[in-house]
């Protein structure tokens, strides 16, 4: 035994000596490699944008920056801000001649795509060019591609131009299967998140709201393509729902591309640009280096606007780096706050929701901040639900026409598995407590009538003091705000237009808004929020986590979106305030 102890205690000890070992090479590396990381952009260069990862609303950290340097591709995205902050550094630098789109999927939603289109048409002003090649182009692609100069096809590739839609699936049958019973508890014709617990099909509301904000979100996103095409936004509608491009040759006759070409006739449309020759090297700076480049326009001003970024599920708790924890973002709010620095706060919200007690933890804090300094929300891709509750006691809402909003509702679902486990499993469930009500809510056994009613006077107290909240924030009666409350999803177009959201913008106007409003409007510097982990704490944990998903990732293929819709499910605790699906418009 004395032995197996010695033998244990010098596996350790060698461990630890290896991982102190293992960092003190890293920090020699970076003293030799720090050099090496300074990115120079050539003259006559052009940014190439591929765009071909998933963009995140805030640039991904580097853990291993703290040391100096940087193993490239440790993640697995790209920031929105350091997305925008190169196209804008790229109109004002000289080095940089036009900007490349190389682009065939874009991973984003549309409120993202909207703040990159729109700073792309801003780098135009420039005088200088943007050219757009794709072999093949996704209808998000292509909505980014239409603001350019050029726009290449390959004589081989396609463009997809038929409209949105939405796919929905529902697992009645398969509980059915199983012997499963959804309990379901909610308030709101339009909160159908539980639909798919005991439908086989859309209902009609349902049906009737994802129409509506799909059509302006489309009819939105025709008149912006229709604005850089030349092109009437009637014309773009009769194209797309008779699916009149067919092939790249379509494509051109009706506008939507200027030239059906290969890539490397697209360089040498780039090369005739900048004066080169159709031999000469064309300098092509990628956006993974180019955001590296150092920025000379960092303020100094000791005022500061708090960039909260709330971008995921919210959970109770601290939660983690991928959704809201209720706790962390509420600290964060209260760390604005009380700062003296901070003259105002900027809540920049992508979240379909969540916990409804973890929202209300979120609201409180708002509420509190509001009374001694602005706070301003910016909705991105979506904001809707527990993500409208954070956001509807803010002094000014920004969202973008196509941002997908609303959902003021809640649900709540305890799932009955005892036909599961008695007939399917074999397994029998008996129940000793000490009171009436000592084991609600529980899987194994059917729920009363007292208690299913119980559950929903809980549910509907949730959703009054939403409603009665939001109204408030609103300035409107309860009445008029569940008019239009219900649970029912709008586009940016259509809550702006019933008071939902006070003005149309991304995170720059939200900013501006928040600057003015607190008297800073030209001297301030941002602070952006929650703090993020450190080196180690990521070396510890994120860098093990990203793999494990990875790895996931691989072996599921196909599968891997159904198998993150599980573990998000299996995440869901008590009353919810959530979007009523995996929203994905495509």
């Amino acid at each position: 035994m004395l032995n197996f102890l010695k033998y244990v205690l010098a596996t350790i000890v060698g461990l630890l000596i290896f991982f102190f070992i293992s960092i003190l090479l890293l920090i020699g590396i970076a003293a030799s490699t720090a050099s090496k990381d300074e990115v120079k952009v050539a003259d006559n260069s052009v940014l190439e944008l591929k765009l071909d990862r998933p963009i995140a609303e805030r640039d991904p950290k580097d853990p291993f920056s703290e040391l100096g340097f940087s193993f490239g591709g440790f993640s697995s995205t790209d920031g929105l801000d350091q997305i925008k902050a190169s196209i804008r550094r790229a109109k004002n630098d000289d080095r940089i001649e036009g900007i490349f789109l190389n682009m065939t999927f874009v991973d984003a939603g549309m409120g993202k795509l909207e703040e990159i289109r729109n700073d792309l048409i801003d780098f135009k002003k420039s005088g200088k060019f943007i050219v757009s090649y794709t072999d093949l182009s996704t209808e998000k692609a292509y909505y980014l591609a239409s603001v350019a100069d050029r726009i290449y096809l390959n004589p081989m590739g396609t463009i997809e131009f038929n409209g949105m839609s939405s796919e929905l699936y529902f697992f009645k049958r398969l509980l059915d299967k199983l012997e499963i019973e959804a309990q379901i508890f909610k308030v709101g014709t339009y909160k159908s998140a539980v639909e798919m617990f005991f439908l086989e099909k859309a209902s009609e509301a349902n049906r009737e709201q994802i129409t509506s904000f799909l059509n302006s979100m489309n009819n939105y996103q025709l008149k912006q393509i229709a604005a850089t095409r030349g092109i009437t936004a009637e014309e773009l509608k009769k194209v797309q729902d008779n699916l009149l491009v067919r092939d790249p040759e379509d494509a051109k006759k009706y506008k939507l591309i200027t030239d059906v070409g290969y890539y490397d006739e697209a360089l040498t449309y780039i090369k005739g640009q900048i004066g080169l020759e159709e031999e000469d090297e064309l300098e092509m700076v990628q956006l993974k280096e180019y955001k590296k480049v150092k920025d000379d326009n960092i303020s100094t001003s000791k005022n500061r606007i708090a960039l909260i970024y709330a971008d995921g599920d919210i959970v109770d708790g601290e939660g983690d780096e991928d959704n809201i924890g209720g706790r962390r973002f509420a600290d964060a709010i209260r760390e604005a706050r009380l700062d003296e620095k901070v003259k105002a706060v900027v809540l920049r919200i992508n979240s379909p929701g969540g916990s409804a007690l973890a929202s209300d933890i979120i609201w409180r804090e708002i509420q509190l901040t509001k009374r001694e300094k602005p706070v301003i929300a910016s909705m991105s891709d979506v904001a809707a639900s527990g993500g409208y509750y954070m956001a509807m006691g803010c002094d000014t809402i920004v969202a973008h026409p196509n941002t997908i909003t609303g959902s003021i509702g809640v649900f709540g679902v305890i799932p009955n598995m005892q036909g599961f486990l008695n007939e399917k499993l074999g397994i029998t469930v008996d129940h000793v407590s000490t009171g009436k009500f000592s084991d609600m809510p529980t899987v194994t056994r059917p729920m009363t009538a007292q208690e299913k009613e119980i559950m929903q006077h809980q549910i509907d107290q949730v959703y009054e003091t939403f409603t009665s909240k939001a109204a408030k924030g609103r300035d409107m009666t309860q009445d008029k705000l569940k008019e239009y409350a219900s649970g029912r999803v709008w586009s940016g177009i259509e809550a702006k237009q019933r008071n939902l959201v006070d003005v149309y913008g991304g995170l720059d106007e939200a900013i501006a808004i928040a600057a003015k409003k607190a008297g800073v409007a030209d001297d301030y510097r941002l602070k952006e929020m929650p703090t993020r982990k450190t080196f180690f704490d990521e070396l510890m944990g994120s860098m093990g986590s990203k793999a494990k998903e990875q790895a996931i990732k691989a072996e599921m293929g196909d599968l891997y979106p159904y198998y993150k819709l599980y573990k998000k499910a299996s995440t869901l605790q008590g009353i919810q305030a959530r979007l009523p699906y995996e929203l994905v418009v495509e």
